[in-house]
């Protein structure tokens, strides 16, 4: 029967979202390692929860609760009760923290991993699904549980490879940024969907620049692609002050006037440089700078005394402001946040390969979220947190090549030479796998032995297993081939008049008795280093 082609399903990946291979999948696994092994060192325990939640228990920083659809996806079950895909992974955390609370011991420190979903528009490394792994401390409010989360911060980053002065982990206070707005006349309930929009602009200052920030927290901003993004609504006098304030309390500017006014020498520029600890100003300049911004406000100063406390318990176990840096900068977009902010940064001089400056920016994050446990409980429940973005910061290290996504050798494929004695190739396959090493058995067409060998080399195979007539039935006893498929393409590109050239093609196939099997594929693997894990 015909097959109509105009029925023919076509195969399509949707938007936002990418397929994954076994080098891209280890390199994942391989920094999900480094990560959880930080993490136990700090008393951080695991704990996994599902990726569909109710849409309520997510959370009021949904973009729009009218349409849960918007910002996650979403779908009513057999109850008409809305259900999500998770949008983070601290939400989630809130949920189970308060389901289980009289089972938990406080403070409760725990860590996660796993993938969320953002139904937004996807764009050039930014996508509907990726991976976050997450720490954090529920039911104290010290500003020591802050501090562990910087310092775990910094030496995670070290233990993937980032070297000290190529990263920082900046900070910043919800508290002084509300202090800010209220200065400005952004205070009270009645504001407050306008000062989440300010603070989604302000936090895209580094992508959009001050002009593009400017228009979004004035009328809006039209992007590249013609869309457009409903601004903040602020007069000119308050945008001016604003950002004026901003920068005098954010030393990640880098125009000479505002580094006059701040009395720092150096630039600091949060894309490539980061300066030399001597530039850095002194925590108390911060802190003073700081203070000023929101004179006026009690919830602005409550912000900088946290601040100053956290700095001084980072300083007191060793981490500088090369490590930990206060900062204005931070922002951190979601509503939930109620008090210290991080934020962590790589700063690394790099070049794509067509030599124009790569930016990594922000790869992690998170903050105080004292309020949302508290949603399910009714009574304040502390709790603070910090969210690593695995997709983002594993796409940063490979182009760094501080990590490795190339395939991992392939199995060792014993090659079926006659159809008719499959249990003899299989019993070689059992015995392989026996002593621990990745073997398959050639489960295509076994016709052509050319076709075996190409097969074996697109699987990367280190070597394949031949076993014909006449090495079964081989006077001595029944003998097997064992081919070094690495090699021979090593020797491929050799002269072959060079005087090691007939030395080294005898080791590339070797004829050896079949109980030597295991040995003689050692060798092979030995010789080129290869290991599966």
């Amino acid at each position: 029967m015909a097959t109509d082609k105009k029925s023919k399903l076509k195969a399509r990946l949707p938007r936002g979202l990418a397929d994954r291979g076994p080098g891209e999948i280890a390199a994942t696994q391989a920094m999900i390692d480094k990560i959880r092994a930080v993490y136990e060192l700090y008393g951080f325990e695991p704990v996994e929860t599902p990726a569909i939640e109710y849409t309520d228990a997510l959370g009021k920083f949904l973009p729009d609760q009218d349409r849960p659809n918007e910002g996650v996806f979403s779908f009513q079950d057999d109850d008409d009760q809305w259900l999500s895909l998770r949008y983070d992974l601290t939400a989630p955390l809130a949920r189970h923290v308060a389901e289980n609370f009289q089972n938990i011991a406080l403070p409760y420190r725990s860590y996660r991993f796993g993938w969320v979903f953002r139904n937004e528009k996807p764009g050039p490394g930014r996508f509907r699904q990726f991976m976050q792994f997450d720490a954090d401390t529920v039911g104290s409010g010290s500003a020591a549980a802050d501090a562990e989360i910087c310092m775990m911060a910094a030496d995670t980053m070290e233990a993937l490879g980032i070297p000290r002065g190529s990263y920082v982990v900046k900070v910043n206070n919800r508290k002084v940024l509300d202090g800010v707005l209220e200065a400005i006349g952004l205070g009270g309930d009645d504001n407050a969907g306008r000062r989440l929009t300010v603070l989604r602009a302000i936090d895209k200052l580094d992508r959009l620049g001050d002009e593009g920030v400017r228009l979004l927290l004035g009328e809006g901003r039209k992007d590249e692609s013609g869309d457009f993004t409903k601004g903040a609504g602020l007069k000119d006098e308050q945008v001016d002050r604003l950002l004026t304030s901003y920068l005098r309390t954010s030393f990640r500017s880098d125009s000479p006037e505002a580094r006059q006014s701040m009395g720092v020498s150096g630039a600091h520029s949060p894309v490539f440089n980061f300066p030399d600890e001597t530039t850095f100003p002194d925590d108390r300049m911060t802190f003073g700078f700081w203070r000023d911004a929101v004179k006026g406000s009690d919830m602005g100063q409550l912000g900088v005394n946290e601040l100053d406390a956290i700095a001084a318990l980072c300083r007191a176990a060793g981490y500088g402001p090369d490590r930990v840096f206060f900062d204005a900068s931070v922002v951190r977009g979601l509503e939930y946040y109620t008090g210290p902010v991080f934020e962590v940064e790589l700063l690394l001089d790099t070049k794509d390969e067509k030599g124009r400056p790569v930016r990594f920016g922000s790869v992690g994050g998170g903050g105080r979220y004292d309020g949302l446990v508290s949603r399910f409980r009714g009574e304040p429940v502390p709790a603070t947190g910090f969210s690593i973005g695995v997709s983002r910061l594993q796409a940063a290290l490979e182009h760094l090549k501080k990590i490795d996504t190339a395939p991992k050798p392939g199995p060792v494929v014993v090659t079926v030479f006659d159809k008719t004695r499959l249990a003899d190739y299989q019993k070689m396959v059992a015995t392989l796998r026996g002593a621990g090493i990745r073997s398959e058995l050639y489960l295509g067409n076994p016709k052509n032995m050319g076709n075996q060998l190409k097969y074996a080399d697109r699987r990367k195979s280190p070597c394949v297993v031949i076993q014909g007539s006449d090495e079964k039935d081989n006077p001595a006893g029944p003998h097997v081939i064992v081919k070094d498929l690495l090699l021979g393409a090593e020797l491929s590109k050799l002269d072959k008049d060079r005087d090691d050239y007939l030395q080294r093609q005898a080791e590339a196939q070797a004829l050896v008795p079949e109980p030597d099997l295991v040995a003689a594929v050692r060798k092979v693997l030995d010789r080129h280093g290869v290991r599966w894990g």
